[in-house]
């Protein structure tokens, strides 16, 4: 499973457009991974919501995970969840889901993600790297030193999120992150394809210097 572009849907931060709509144009543009993220929709909505984008993503290739809601994910049969700190214990999480089923972790220091991983988590995310204003509860960023602590004391793929930006990618890749997880920098953009697609070249320059990637076209 590829974690390069890990995009997290907003409609606030998506200029109004929906949840749906900014799935379908990050997934033009490349996006590996899309979650579904909403603390406002109601259970109903939700499930229908991540219905559409589960199925997007299957004809795309791409994974989709659910934020924070369990039983929705389960229910429509997404590739997984991903648990913050205050959510269900990822021990607990497990003994209920599939095999294959995808858990990932929020984490904030090394200890946490150390804990993730031996309670069974699959990824972790460093939340945030940077300052953000995109999510309300995400705190001061946590920098690249710690980025790179964690990369050093797991095995697991590990992902940055908050403030991540095309100026700063580069070194969020160098300092040990297997992708980055974004809102803002996607979802936020008027062009999401495009937006997308360049976030995702200039991650696969980090990752192999002195080789060009292909510019991703847009379908």
């Amino acid at each position: 499973m590829a974690y390069d572009l890990y995009v997290i849907t907003d409609e606030q931060i998506g200029r109004g457009r929906s949840h749906t709509e900014l799935a379908r144009m990050a997934l033009l543009g490349g996006a590996d991974i899309i979650q579904l993220r909403d603390k406002r929709m109601d259970a109903a909505s939700l499930y229908r919501t991540a219905t559409e984008i589960l199925a997007m993503t299957r004809d795309a290739g791409a994974c989709f995970i659910m934020n924070d809601r369990l039983d929705i994910a389960l229910a429509t049969g997404a590739d997984g969840v991903h648990l913050g700190q205050q959510d269900m214990p990822i021990s607990e999480a497990r003994r209920i889901v599939p095999r294959d089923f995808i858990i990932g972790s929020s984490v904030g220091s090394v200890d946490e993600a150390i804990q993730a991983e031996i309670s069974g988590a699959d990824y972790l995310a460093l939340s945030p790297v940077f300052a953000t204003t995109s999510k309300d509860d995400a705190g001061c960023g946590h920098g690249l030193s710690t980025l790179g602590a964690i990369r050093a004391a797991t095995r697991l793929p590990l992902v940055a999120i908050g403030g991540i930006t095309w100026e700063n990618i580069g070194s969020v890749i160098g300092a040990g992150a297997d992708g980055a997880a974004v809102i803002s920098a996607v979802v936020g953009e008027e062009d999401v394809a495009a937006a997308a697609a360049e976030l995702k070249r200039q991650i696969a320059v980090a990752k192999n210097p002195g080789r060009t990637p292909p510019v991703l076209q847009k379908v």
